[in-house]
């Protein structure tokens, strides 16, 4: 008997709950348009902030939000190079007097040499 009651019932899997006496929430449409002229739009939840960019549905590429700002471009750190790194740790005077140094080394290796 109890397994008939169980029988044709797949658990968990399906709901039994109705919409009945439900309202949907209220929402706004987001209309995007990618760079290669693909427009689609998009619900939110009307108290949901809209993103200025979306991810077109079509090909996959950045979609701005159409009549939105500009979205703020990310700080780019521009790349040090050898010469800064050096700065970093050795002030000009100091790399001149390194430079002397070394200069005298290889006129006394030349001098030996001849």
């Amino acid at each position: 008997m109890g397994e008939r009651s169980l029988r044709g019932s797949r658990l968990g899997s399906v709901s039994y709950e109705t919409e009945r006496n439900t309202a949907p929430i209220e929402r706004q449409y987001a209309e995007y348009k990618c760079p290669a002229g693909h427009q689609f739009t998009v619900p939110f939840a009307d108290d949901a902030e809209v993103p200025d960019t979306w991810e077109c549905k079509f090909d996959g590429a950045a979609a701005k939000l159409v009549g939105g700002s500009e979205p703020t471009p990310k700080k780019v750190k521009p790349p040090r190079t050898h010469w800064d790194m050096l700065l970093e740790r050795r002030s000009v005077e100091d790399l001149e007097e390194v430079l002397a140094e070394r200069l005298e080394v290889l006129r006394g290796r030349r001098t030996r040499a001849s």
